[in-house]
Parts: C-alpha cells; structure tokens; sequence
C-alpha cells in the first residue's frame, strides 16, 4: 500500500463494508486524463464533473458502491498514477 493512503485506509477499515463511497478528483481539463479516470469507475451515470472558472481543471466526484476499504485504497492508487491527478 502506497504510503500516503495509510491513514485513510485505517479510518475506511472502521466502516461497515460494502457501502457507497465518494470519491472527488481535481484533473487538468483535458479529455485524456478525464477519460483515464472515469474509465476506472462502473457506472458513469455517478460522475459528476465541473470544470474550474477558467476551464484549465475538473472537479471530477464520483459515488460508487465499493467492497472493502482496500477497494477503495487500490482505486486511489490507480488514480495516483494518472499524471496531474490530485485525489481529495
């Protein structure tokens, strides 16, 4: 486990699991990294993007049902990946 997702990952492992969780990004505006991260979610009827006043970023929220808190730590880790992504 990434290290930066330790304390969340102890905080989401309290939870009662399976459960929606809520997910927000913030992502240049580009169609690319949008795609990469909508891609990793089942159902985009959940996705709701905003773009920032000058449109350079998107606020990307996402509710997905998920499993476990280790579901949600290895989507996190994912988006990690996806360069300029920041996860809130």
């Amino acid at each position: 486990m990434d290290k930066q997702f330790e304390k969340l990952y102890e905080q989401l492992k309290e939870q009662t699991w399976p459960r929606v969780y809520f997910f927000k990004f913030i992502a240049p505006s580009d169609s690319r990294t949008i795609a990469l991260i909508t891609q990793l979610f089942n159902n985009e009827d959940n996705i709701v993007m905003r773009p920032s006043r000058k449109g350079n970023y998107t606020s990307i929220s996402v509710k997905e049902e998920m499993n476990s808190a280790e579901a949600v730590i290895a989507l996190y880790e994912k988006a990690a990946k996806i360069k300029g992504v920041i996860s809130l």
